[in-house]
């Protein structure tokens, strides 16, 4: 894969916010296995083995699940910002499989947004620490003050069961949506905000309002199908995704959000002020190109068991971002 031509200097480190948890997996005869898991944490990961300077901001605890979190970040290389360790427990998400292999979830979570550092980085936040309160409140303030300065990013990854308040989650993802540049959604959340099925042309119709309301770059992913894509001009393409063999697609999404964020930031179009100047004057190619890499990477990632983003050696990139 050709690798994006970075034309300034690299930005400051992106700063991802939101929460890291334990997946608990237990299977119809008791037995029980546990996984680190969390949709910015994912993203977090993606970056860091993408070569990219990346702090995590989350809420976990001093206990023997926190330090399984610590363990595989720091294997990875990303920072855990101070503060980020005063939970009572680090959060959990069962799932409870029965014999058809259909599971049932059910969430133990604590989110509090800790004390963010002063960084000129570009900001990424999603799923349920962007909404959930209290932390979400504080999130939704820290999006909109960096994006006076900043480029940020968004991935609301709806999780059904933690908001049943179909028209309030919905208000609250829009509010999001209006302070970011740039924005990520699967066809599943897009469907579950509507409250019904959409074909392609009503996605575009979709992504066309978020970026009337603020954003310059929305991508939709249709799973096995690749991406939908909405451009500053306003034209619509849709990227198709590449053929592997699908082990499992645990972590997909979160893969295609580094990706993604990894190609962008290889273009010198994610950071302070001029990087932000820079996207909103960006056209076409560049930010296909972007979303082509969310794919390579997507691909990676589904075509292995579990969350295990590529490296830039597996997506055929230079070793050094933008070299």
């Amino acid at each position: 894969m050709v690798g994006l031509r970075r034309r300034q200097p690299a930005p400051a480190p992106t700063l991802v916010v939101g929460e890291s948890l334990v997946d608990v997996v237990v299977r119809p005869d008791g037995s029980r296995e546990e996984h680190v898991g969390g949709s910015p944490l994912n993203v977090a990961v993606g970056l860091a083995r993408l070569a990219h300077p990346v702090s995590l901001a989350t809420h976990l605890a001093r206990d023997a699940r926190g330090a399984v979190i610590g363990e595989h970040l720091a294997e990875a290389g990303v920072v855990i910002t101070p503060g980020s360790d005063t939970a009572v427990d680090t959060s959990t998400a069962t799932a409870t499989l029965d014999e058809s292999g259909a599971a049932t979830y059910s969430f133990d979570l604590d989110w509090r947004l800790p004390p963010l550092p002063e960084t000129t980085g570009h900001l990424h936040t999603g799923s349920i620490g962007a909404l959930k309160p209290p932390g979400g409140v504080d999130v939704l303030s820290a999006m909109a003050g960096a994006a006076r300065t900043r480029t940020v990013s968004y991935d609301p990854n709806i999780r059904p069961d933690l908001f049943p308040d179909q028209e309030l989650a919905r208000d609250e993802v829009a509010r999001r949506i209006a302070v970011s540049d740039v924005v990520k959604a699967s066809d599943e959340d897009l469907q579950w905000l509507a409250g019904r099925s959409l074909d392609d042309n009503e996605i575009a119709d979709h992504l066309r309002a978020w970026c009337d309301a603020g954003p310059v770059l929305a991508v939709c992913t249709l799973g096995a199908r690749g991406a939908l894509v909405l451009l500053p001009s306003g034209r619509r393409t849709t990227l198709r995704a590449h053929r592997v063999e699908v082990v499992d697609t645990v972590g997909a999404g979160d893969a295609f959000m580094s990706g993604l964020l990894s190609g962008l930031l290889d273009a010198g179009l994610l950071g302070g002020a001029d990087a932000k100047s820079r996207l909103h004057r960006a056209r076409g190619q560049v930010l296909s190109d972007a979303v082509e890499r969310g794919l390579a990477a997507s691909a990676h990632t589904v075509a292995r068991a579990g969350a295990q983003p590529p490296t830039r050696a597996e997506l055929g990139l230079p070793s050094r971002p933008g070299r």
